[in-house]
């Protein structure tokens, strides 16, 4: 009672966002309710169906047709990173422990984690613009995730520039982006994408930047700046990997991860953008061009060429010779698609300019790199 009078109070509250009213839909932001727009609609039922059908669903594997390796690397790092406790785990019990089996066949997300049967594809590729348009490797790689996380780790980490600075006591290896960075990038790319979709996990190496795509519409109403400056929970498309991920400690904290990678990028100097489609979300890390003379901590200095004074054409063969120095005209024309009258003059203007050099007979060429 309130000042004698009598009253009703009325409590409810819920997960189904968002609520609908009069035929209208609504979502509770702080103190008020904001009608939501079709668009969002859109998105809001489209990734909730998939997130309730896909991931309890069952596959064809049954629960022996599983990675032991990665299942036993997987809770190992789990328990060294105290987001397990210690105990004595089977492949069989994390797997009925995470909901990952059901009536001895995997789960869809089971499969996913652990399948034996390569079920995920991941594309990787160098070219030799930023266009993809004259490539220096490609390569299609099928496992599940918990080995895809590390193989596309080591294969950026393989291909991206690297700095040695040397102190008084120690020398250190850095790389141009940040080793964090590129783990919180790629396992949120394989936490929150769409499965079974039209478009596959892709990573593209470019001169000028790093982009690493994932499959299906951005997970979230929010922009990722809306993540980076606020305290914002985490829309989770894929529970079941998403949970097996953060135990692993690839995923730090949920809803964190655009504030990370913010701080993490500014603290390093490398800017990045990101490219959200209907077919999928493209995260784009910039790479820095090189300058001329790179200092470190002592009197060691390296120099370095900007390649300025070069046209598109001769950076383009350039790049394609660092990787292939025994390419031949016909090669390079192919991959260049210029003429190979065109490639002959494109490679004398390199030699005329101090950049390659030719050893060998002229039927056996092999372009040494001068700069």
């Amino acid at each position: 009672m309130f000042d004698g009078v009598s009253t009703i109070k009325v409590e409810f509250s819920g997960e189904c966002s968002p609520y609908s009213a009069g035929g209208r839909y609504y979502l509770r932001t702080a103190d008020e309710d904001r009608e939501v727009s079709p668009e969002e609609l859109k998105v809001f039922f489209g990734a909730n169906k998939y997130r309730e059908k896909w991931e309890k669903g069952i596959s064809e594997l049954t629960e022996k047709q599983v990675d032991r390796h990665a299942v036993k690397n997987f809770w190992q790092n789990a328990v060294t990173a105290g987001r397990m406790p210690e105990g004595r785990y089977t492949c069989s019990n994390i797997l009925k422990r995470f909901g990952l089996v059901k009536n001895g066949f995997l789960t869809h997300a089971g499969e996913a984690l652990f399948g034996n049967n390569h079920p995920i594809t991941l594309k990787v590729g160098i070219f030799a613009t930023d266009e993809k348009l004259t490539i220096l490797d490609m390569k299609v790689i099928e496992d599940n995730i918990f080995n895809l996380l590390r193989l596309a780790e080591e294969y950026i980490l393989s291909n991206i520039r690297w700095r040695v600075e040397i102190g008084s006591m120690e020398r250190y290896e850095i790389p141009e982006v940040p080793v964090a960075v590129v783990r919180e990038v790629l396992a949120n790319s394989f936490a929150h994408a769409i499965y079974g979709g039209r478009t596959t996990h892709e990573i593209c190496i470019h001169p000028g930047k790093i982009t690493i795509y994932s499959p299906g519409e951005y997970a979230s109403k929010y922009k990722p700046e809306d993540y980076i400056e606020q305290d914002l929970e985490s829309e989770i498309r894929n529970p079941m990997i998403s949970k097996i991920l953060f135990l692993n400690k690839s995923i730090e904290k949920f809803g964190s991860g655009f504030k990370r990678i913010d701080s993490l990028c500014k603290d390093a100097g490398v800017e990045y953008s990101y490219v959200s489609g209907e077919n999928g979300f493209k995260f784009v890390i910039k790479r820095n061009p090189v300058s001329g003379i790179t200092n470190v901590t002592t009197d060691v200095t390296t120099n370095v060429t900007s390649e300025s004074d070069l046209n598109n054409t001769e950076k383009t063969i350039l790049a394609i010779l660092r990787v292939r120095p025994d390419a031949s005209r016909d090669e390079l024309a192919e991959k260049t698609f210029k003429t190979v009258r065109t490639v002959q003059r494109t490679l004398n203007s390199l030699r005329e300019k101090g950049y390659i050099e030719r050893e060998g007979a002229k039927q056996n060429t092999i372009w040494k790199i001068k700069k």
